[in-house]
């Protein structure tokens, strides 16, 4: 048997080969091209094209910004300044319009004196954001965030200190009203005095009330018009003013059209398809013109406050179906968990529902938030002066009549670095919830 079993085994292993390196093919950036650019003919055929698309755009945009001049005081001086370099007027960017007018496509026709209140109000702004987006701060933090709102408000145009004062005491108001009535009346009755009489407070009561404590005790600093605050400053006020307040009124009206009293739920579905079935340029030119007529006799909002409020508005009806399809998400389940627990409305939508369906919809809400902060150059059409107003005043200027790319270019950098990172936040918290929930 032995012989026999000798005879069909044709090679026995007396020792372990050493470790190899594998073949060349099959790693590092050899493998991934080879996987992932030409995997087969058709991704062959396609990277080939993708490189020459690049190749062609590259070769024109490098020598553009290579041959840039930065230090003329007009187009016309930096014309010369590519010819004697034997160039003509396309072989190079004239980067001198930034050097020259870049405290106008930030700042717009803010006084320039003035420069430190917008920039300490946007930093206030994200030290009030912060403890939110990042919740392992110190949760002391949260005492800049309910005083940021206002602060800023209060640094951009100046004027009475009083102002932004009494606006807060409108919160407490619909604190107080919230307490009041749901003892008296029940929840509902509740959250409608705590919505309704803080409008009434902030439109009737608030202006005379800020006017008598300035007469009586002035304290404020310089107020700026509105029509001063341009360029990327601008874009900034009506961004992150509607960004931040449209995400609790579009998770209320998602809530509301989901609410079984027929009162509230056709409120909140008249209101969302109205406001998104009309085009956001339209209820801008509403803002202008027609928003006045629906306020309180002698109640005048300034330009900007009113397409704050307009965009707002546009933006929380999209956020409010973004909402919906997160709570649509959830599992019967759920629902049923809460009452089982001997939850409220409010305390199983705080803690349960809320939390599992605002993860859902995280993608979309950041979707519709970047596409905001880019629809806010629309308000060029009505007369506000944005960074593409402000573009076209510059390049309609002696110094710099035809200058066209550079602007663009800048104004687009400024852009891309706001919605990359909100993007790059989004993704952030997505893996930051997806680890939690693991």
């Amino acid at each position: 048997m032995s012989d026999t079993h000798a005879q069909t085994v044709t090679y026995v292993r007396e020792s372990m080969l050493p470790q190899q390196e594998p073949p060349a093919l099959e790693r590092g950036a050899i493998k991934w091209i080879r996987e992932n650019l030409f995997s087969g003919v058709l991704s062959s055929v396609l990277t080939i094209l993708s490189i020459y698309v690049i190749w062609t755009v590259l070769a024109g945009i490098i020598p553009w910004l290579a041959n840039s001049v930065w230090g003329t005081a007009s187009l016309t001086e930096c014309r010369e300044v590519l010819a004697e370099r034997g160039l003509t007027s396309h072989d190079g960017a004239c980067f001198s319009v930034l050097n020259d007018r870049w405290h106008q496509l930030v700042f717009g026709y803010y006084p320039s004196n003035l420069y430190w209140r917008p920039i300490l109000a946007l930093l206030l702004f994200l030290g009030g954001l912060a403890p939110i987006l990042f919740p392992n701060l110190p949760r002391q933090m949260l005492i800049l965030t309910g005083i940021a709102p206002l602060a800023c408000f209060w640094l951009i145009w100046g004027g009475s200190v009083w102002t932004p004062i009494v606006i807060a005491l409108g919160f407490f108001v619909g604190y107080a009203a919230h307490k009041f009535f749901l003892q008296l009346a029940g929840n509902l009755a509740a959250v409608i005095g705590a919505i309704v009489l803080p409008l009434i407070f902030w439109l009737l009561v608030a202006g005379p009330l800020s006017g008598t404590l300035q007469d009586l005790i002035p304290l404020g600093i310089q107020f700026v018009e509105s029509r001063s605050i341009g360029g990327f400053l601008l874009a900034l006020v009506i961004g992150l003013s509607a960004i931040v307040l449209s995400l609790p009124l579009g998770i209320l009206l998602a809530l509301a059209r989901q609410s079984n009293l027929p009162i509230i739920k056709y409120s909140a579905v008249t209101f969302i398809e109205v406001i998104r079935g009309i085009p956001l340029i339209v209820w801008l030119f509403t803002a202008q013109l027609l928003l006045n007529y629906f306020l309180p006799p002698g109640t005048n909002f300034d330009l900007t406050l009113r397409v704050i409020i307009m965009v707002t508005f546009f933006s929380s009806a999209y956020i409010a179906e973004v909402i919906r399809g997160g709570l649509a998400a959830l599992p019967k389940g759920q629902y049923e968990a809460a009452d089982a627990l001997g939850l409220d409305y409010w305390k199983s939508m705080r803690l349960i529902i809320l939390p599992q369906a605002l993860k859902i919809s995280i993608p979309g809400i950041v979707n519709t938030f970047i596409g905001l902060f880019k629809d806010t150059t629309l308000v060029l059409f009505i007369g506000l002066f944005d960074p593409l107003g402000i573009a076209s005043a510059i390049r309609a200027t002696t110094d710099w009549n035809g200058i066209y790319w550079e602007l663009f270019v800048f104004i687009g950098v400024l852009f891309f670095i706001f919605c990359f990172s909100m993007g790059r936040y989004s993704l952030y918290l997505e893996k930051k919830l997806q680890r939690e929930h693991r």
